[in-house]
C-alpha cells in the first residue's frame, strides 16, 4: 500500500494561547492537536469520555454534561433502559445542549489493567465506532479528549499512539466525509504524549 504524504506543522489556535499541532494530509484532510477545554471548540459532534453506565462522572464527562446543560442526561436516561449499559468500545449518540457541537458521543473507554485484557482492540474500537457514528451523520469535524488516560488508568503515550493512529487510517481515506479530527487534550503532560508520537511518526508520511 502506498502511503499518502503528509505534512506536519506547528500552529497557534486562536482561542488559545497555547501552542497546537497540525497534520495535514494529501487529501485535504487535517488531524489538530490542541491544549485546553473540548467543550469551547466549535466541531459539528464532541466525544465524551463516558462511563459504561451512562451516569456522568468527573473528568471530561463532567465537564461535558455541565457545560452542555440537562438536556444531555435527559437523553442518556431515555437511551439507558433501552441498552442497559454501554460496553468499552462502543458509544451512544445524544444532541450537545448547549456546547458549540450538534452532537456528543458518548465513548466508553477500557479500564487500564495491564494491556493484556483486550484493552488496545476496546480503546481502538472506542474512536473507531466515533468516527462511524461521524460519517452516518455526515460530519465534517470531531473533537476527541484522550480517552481512558485519566481515572482508567491508561498510559498516556500507549494511548496516544492508539488513537493517533486509528484516527489517521480514517482520515487518509478519501471515500469518507470527516475533514478535520481534533485531540483536545486537557493538561500538557497529555498534549507532549500525542506531539512526541505525532512528530516521529507523521513527519514524512502517514503509518
Amino acid at each position: 500500500m502506498t502511503l499518502e504524504p503528509a505534512i506536519l506543522t506547528l500552529w497557534h489556535p486562536a482561542c488559545f494561547n497555547n501552542r497546537g499541532m497540525e497534520i495535514r494530509f494529501a487529501n485535504g484532510k487535517k488531524l489538530r492537536l490542541v491544549l485546553g477545554d473540548i467543550t469551547q471548540i466549535r466541531v459539528d459532534a464532541i466525544v465524551n469520555a463516558a462511563n459504561s453506565g451512562l451516569h456522568g462522572g468527573g473528568g471530561v464527562d463532567g465537564a461535558i454534561h455541565r457545560a452542555g446543560g440537562s438536556s444531555i442526561m435527559r437523553e442518556l436516561n431515555e437511551i439507558r433502559p433501552r441498552i442497559g449499559s454501554c460496553p468499552a468500545g462502543d458509544a451512544v449518540v445524544t444532541g450537545a445542549g448547549s456546547l458549540p457541537a450538534q452532537y456528543v458521543f458518548h465513548a466508553v473507554g477500557p479500564i487500564y489493567h495491564d494491556g493484556h485484557h483486550d484493552e488496545p482492540a476496546q480503546l481502538k474500537s472506542c474512536y473507531e465506532r466515533c468516527l462511524e457514528l461521524a460519517e452516518e451523520r455526515d460530519i465534517r469535524s470531531i473533537s476527541f479528549p484522550a480517552i481512558s488516560t485519566g481515572a482508567y488508568g491508561y498510559p498516556p503515550a500507549e494511548a496516544a499512539n492508539i488513537a493517533l493512529h486509528t484516527v489517521a487510517d480514517h482520515l487518509e481515506s478519501t471515500e469518507r466525509g470527516v475533514r478535520e479530527v481534533l485531540f483536545v487534550l486537557f493538561d500538557q503532560g497529555s498534549f507532549d504524549s500525542h506531539a512526541a508520537i505525532a512528530a516521529r511518526d507523521f513527519r514524512n508520511s502517514v503509518q
